[in-house]
C-alpha cells in the first residue's frame, strides 16, 4: 500500500455511461474510466450503462436507470457515482438530491489525477487554472459535494485553494487571471529556447502517445544507449499520466550528430477540453517538432482506438501532417516478432532495450536529410574552419598536403556553403 493510499482511504463507487447511437468505442471508454478510477485510489463495485439517442438534460440517465442506480449503490454500499462524461453543473445537483451521494464526472477524475502528479510550477499552474474553469460555472451545484467529500477523490480540498467553499465567483476570475498571468511569463522563457534551438539547427524529435504506452520509459533507453553514464533521465512508472511535464534531452550520436528528444504529456480519449487548453503552450512542443515519434502499447487489445485517440488530439493540435515515426512498443508482450522495421514503423521492446539501433537508424534517416558528404582543401591559415569541422560534422579522414589539410567528411548543407569561399571544393557529394 502506498503512503497516498494510506492518507486517503479507498472510496467505493459506481461507474455509469450512456453509449450514443453513434459511439462504437463505448465498451473501452467504460473501461477506461475504470483506469481512471483506480488512479484515484477509487475501487469500482459496479457499472451502469444505458444506450440512447440523446442524453437526459436534466439527468443525465433516464429515471429508470435512476432506480438501479440507486439500488446498486445501496447493494454494494457504494458513496460515490462517477459519469463517463462532462455533467453540467443542473445534472450534478440533481443527481445528487436524487441519489443522496457524491456525484464526479470523468473530468474531475483526469483534474484529479493531474492535480496528484504535477511536479513542476507550469504543470501546477496549468492544472489549478483547468480545475478553477471547471468550477466558475458549477460553484452552486458543487458546494455541497465538495462539502461532502473531505478527503475523497474529485476536486479534493487542497492545492487549487483551501477556501474553495468559501471562493465567490469573482475571486476565482481573478485568481484564473492571475495564474494565466504568471504562466505567460514561463511560456515566454521557453518560447525564447525553442527559438534559440531553431536558430542552433539542433532537430527536433518529439514522443507522443497515449498515457502509459512507454515514451519516458524510451527516453530513458534511448538516453542510456547513446550515453551509458547519464544521470539525466526522466521519471518513468507504469500508471496513467506519469509525465506531466515536458523534457528535453539533447542526444549525441558517435559521428557528432545530435537531436533534441523531447517528452510529452500522455494523451487520453475525452481529455478535458479546460486541460488541453491550460496544457495548450506546453503541447505546442508538439508543433514545432522536426520528427515526431508515436509510441504505441502494442500489447494493448485496443492499441489501434489509442492511435486514434492521439492522431486526433495531434489533429486539434495542428501536428497531424508532421513526419511521424510509430514505434510499437511491449512486443515482449505479443507474438510479433521483434526488432524489426515494416512500412517505416519500428517494432520493438523498450524493458528488453531492443530495437534501439534500429529507431535511432530510423531518426538519423528522418531529420539529418539536410547533410551531404564532401571533400575539402582548407588553407592552413585557416585552421579554425578545421576546428569547427571537427566539432560540427563527422570527418572520415584528414590528410595534410602542401596547400592545406584535406578532409572528407558528412556535414550539414548550411555549413557546407557557409564555408564554400573559404576553402577549396574537392568533391561535393550529396
Amino acid at each position: 500500500m502506498t503512503e497516498q493510499q494510506l492518507i486517503q482511504p479507498e472510496q467505493r463507487a459506481v461507474i455509469v455511461g450512456v453509449q450514443l447511437q453513434h459511439q462504437n468505442n463505448f465498451a473501452y471508454s467504460m473501461e477506461e474510466l475504470r483506469n481512471l478510477a483506480a488512479a484515484c485510489y477509487i475501487d469500482v463495485a459496479a457499472e451502469l450503462s444505458q444506450k440512447a439517442s440523446r442524453v437526459n438534460p436534466s439527468h443525465y440517465i433516464g429515471t429508470g436507470k435512476i432506480e438501479e442506480l440507486r439500488a446498486l449503490l445501496e447493494a454494494h454500499e457504494a458513496e460515490l457515482v462517477i459519469f463517463n462524461d462532462e455533467l453540467s453543473p443542473s445534472q450534478i445537483r440533481n443527481l445528487e438530491n436524487d441519489l443522496q451521494c457524491t456525484v464526479i464526472d470523468r473530468t474531475v477524475l483526469i483534474l484529479d489525477i493531474f492535480a496528484e502528479r504535477a511536479k513542476t510550477r507550469e504543470a501546477q499552474l496549468q492544472v489549478e487554472v483547468a480545475r478553477l474553469q471547471y468550477m466558475l460555472p458549477r460553484l452552486v451545484g458543487l458546494r455541497a459535494s465538495l462539502g461532502r467529500q473531505g478527503g475523497g477523490s474529485g476536486l479534493k480540498n487542497r492545492g487549487a485553494g483551501e477556501t474553495k467553499l468559501e471562493l465567490d465567483r469573482r475571486r476565482i476570475e481573478e485568481r484564473i487571471t492571475a495564474l494565466q498571468a504568471e504562466l505567460e511569463k514561463l511560456v515566454a522563457r521557453r518560447q525564447i529556447q525553442r527559438k534559440q534551438r531553431k536558430k542552433n539547427e539542433v532537430p527536433v524529435v518529439c514522443l507522443v502517445g497515449y498515457t502509459n504506452t512507454g515514451k519516458s520509459s524510451l527516453m530513458n533507453a534511448l538516453m542510456e544507449h547513446v550515453n551509458p553514464n547519464t544521470h539525466k533521465q526522466v521519471l518513468a512508472q507504469d500508471m496513467l499520466f506519469a509525465t506531466l511535464e515536458t523534457s528535453v534531452r539533447n542526444i549525441e550520436l558517435p559521428d557528432n550528430k545530435s537531436f533534441l528528444l523531447t517528452d510529452t504529456v500522455g494523451f487520453v480519449s475525452q481529455l478535458p477540453h479546460h486541460l488541453v487548453k491550460a496544457f495548450r503552450s506546453t503541447l505546442e512542443e508538439v508543433t514545432e517538432a522536426d520528427l515526431l515519434i508515436h509510441v504505441v502499447d502494442y500489447s494493448h487489445h485496443e492499441y489501434l482506438q489509442l492511435v486514434a485517440v492521439t492522431d486526433e488530439t495531434l489533429k486539434d493540435l495542428g501536428a497531424l501532417e508532421l513526419p511521424t515515426v510509430y514505434a510499437y512498443n511491449k512486443c515482449d508482450l505479443t507474438e510479433h516478432a521483434y526488432p524489426r522495421i515494416e512500412e517505416g514503423a519500428i517494432y520493438l521492446s523498450v524493458k528488453e532495450k531492443a530495437g534501439l539501433d534500429e529507431l535511432i537508424d530510423l531518426i538519423r534517416s528522418r531529420v539529418f536529410q539536410d547533410y551531404l558528404t564532401c571533400e575539402l582543401l582548407i588553407p592552413y591559415d585557416q585552421g579554425k574552419i578545421v576546428s569547427y569541422f571537427n566539432e560540427h560534422a563527422h570527418v572520415r579522414s584528414v590528410s595534410y598536403e602542401e596547400d592545406g589539410t584535406r578532409l572528407s567528411m558528412e556535414c550539414r548543407k548550411s555549413d557546407f556553403d557557409r564555408f564554400r569561399n573559404e576553402v577549396k571544393v574537392l568533391s561535393p557529394l550529396v
